[in-house]
């Protein structure tokens, strides 16, 4: 393909920077891929496995750069926002892989320049591997990455970033801000927040018990651990920025958990049957969405895919 960005910034360089560079790379997208990571020891793997260059602050890193991904925590995008702000070229683009919209618009906007076009951005993709060594070129084959840009976006510049994000793979959709982070709340943060309470549970019951519930974890739990184990420090900023939408998609899950405890205890089979069909359904349709695949494996995967 033909390079569509000159000079791409990558501001934190975790799993969705690493697989970006990769995949850019992979498919010519590129001409240029600078990195920057609070962390010497990130800044050393990133040197070495996917950044032309990678510079000490975020300020240096962004200098000259076509297109500037945010790839930091939730609660540190305000402060990174701060310091790049007077090193923006003008025409530049500025997008973020934050799984919260509302509260990274609240904290970045503000200091965008007149002349940057800051377009917010979310890929539906990850593992529970973190780190700059877990990318990969192919994480976002067929994975929705969501765009939310406003009234006042350039339609060029999405354009233009859409064009890169299909060019590493993948299916790329636009959507209102709060409509974004409630359906993220029901697919994503809800679930995820169930998974570490189950696995708290069970680390509870194993404690009191002395039960050996790890040992004998079968397939459903298995992949509740496998949720449980994403990056603790994305998660905490993910539930406290997208709060009233998961606290409302908790408060729904809680009622349809009353509704099954009653048929549970009343032994109402019926009414099980018919909820789990249903459900069922459901699942049918995410593998026909082509998002998943009927095998299931759980995460049993001993290693990361190796990054290409």
């Amino acid at each position: 393909m033909t390079v569509l960005y000159p000079r791409v910034a990558l501001i934190g360089l975790g799993l969705i920077a690493s697989s970006m560079a990769h995949a850019m790379r992979a498919n010519g997208l590129a001409a240029e891929i600078v990195g920057h990571a609070k962390s010497p020891e990130t800044r050393a793997i990133a040197r070495d496995l996917f950044c032309d260059r990678v510079c000490d602050t975020a300020a240096e890193a962004v200098q000259g750069a076509d297109l500037i991904v945010l790839a930091v925590p939730i609660g540190a995008m305000a402060a990174v926002a701060a310091e790049i702000a007077p090193h923006l070229k003008p025409g530049a683009v500025v997008t973020d892989v934050g799984s919260v919209k509302a509260a990274v618009v609240e904290a970045v906007a503000p200091h965008m320049p007149d002349g940057v076009q800051f377009i917010p951005g979310h890929p539906m993709a990850g593992t529970e591997y973190s780190g700059p060594r877990s990318g990969f070129a192919t994480l976002f084959q067929n994975r929705w990455w969501l765009l939310t840009p406003n009234e006042a976006t350039d339609p060029a510049a999405l354009a233009k970033l859409r064009t890169l994000l299909e060019g590493i793979g993948a299916k790329v959709d636009t959507m209102d801000v709060a409509h974004h982070d409630l359906v993220v709340a029901v697919v994503s943060h809800t679930p995820h927040l169930i998974a570490y309470t189950m696995v708290g549970v069970a680390d509870h019951v194993r404690r009191v018990s002395e039960s050996e519930i790890v040992q004998y974890s079968a397939a459903g739990f298995r992949d509740f651990t496998r949720i449980a184990a994403s990056d603790p420090t994305m998660w905490r900023d993910v539930f406290l920025n997208n709060k009233d939408a998961v606290l409302d998609i908790l408060g729904r899950f809680t009622e349809e958990l009353f509704v099954l405890q009653r048929a549970i205890r009343m032994g109402d089979g019926d009414h099980l049957h018919a909820y789990f069909t249903r459900t069922r359904a459901i699942r049918r349709g995410i593998i026909e969405a082509g998002q998943d695949t009927a095998a299931p494996d759980f995460g049993r995967g001993a290693e990361p895919p190796k990054a290409s």
